[in-house]
């Protein structure tokens, strides 16, 4: 596998190796000891998510306060999504700063997103299916979000021929300079 780090260099693209012929293709989506060793981290992953969305769909920004904060392994299966991280930790010198991958079924780019991290994603395609891997339990106690439009952030959404389309909690989580967040 291949990792590069982003601006922020604790959110990673991970690049699997992928063997393909006029067959199809086969790659490991995940191992966890090839995972630690390329991210420096001593991780497990405790929770797999999916989910479907159609073109347009924005989800997010989410994130869990400790001690249930979360770190997120995203994929796409199907599809094409523009993902993004934004640094909610009040401390770190990248707070507040963001970075977005396009993530889709033929390039199978992998973002590893840590815990202090806000996430969401905007379809690019007619229908996405999301796969993600957490490192702790859903919490909803500890579930807390960001404004996807927070112009401090500042995030540079890819433009689409209709609005985007939102749930009403991601419609109106509070901006960062309210939220609360990692200290």
């Amino acid at each position: 596998m291949k990792v590069t780090p982003t601006a922020i260099p604790e959110v990673m693209v991970i690049e699997p190796r992928v063997f393909g012929d006029e067959r199809g293709f086969f790659m490991e989506s995940f191992n966890q000891k090839a995972f630690n060793e390329a991210t420096g981290t001593n991780l497990e992953f405790v929770q797999d998510n999916h989910s479907r969305s159609s073109r347009g769909v924005l989800r997010g920004l989410h994130y869990q306060l400790p001690p249930h904060a979360q770190g997120k392994l995203v994929r796409v299966t199907q599809g094409a999504v523009f993902d993004v991280a934004v640094d909610v930790r009040k401390q770190s010198p990248s707070f507040g700063k963001w970075v977005g991958v396009e993530l889709n079924s033929k390039n199978h780019k992998q973002l590893w997103i840590p815990p202090g991290f806000a996430h969401g994603f905007l379809v690019l395609s007619e229908i996405a299916d999301f796969l993600y891997k957490t490192t702790e339990y859903y919490a909803p106690d500890f579930d807390r979000g960001v404004l996807w439009r927070d112009s401090i952030i500042g995030i540079q959404w890819p433009k689409l021929e209709a609005d985007f389309l939102l749930s009403t909690k991601d419609e109106n989580q509070p901006l960062l300079s309210s939220a609360e967040i990692f200290v």
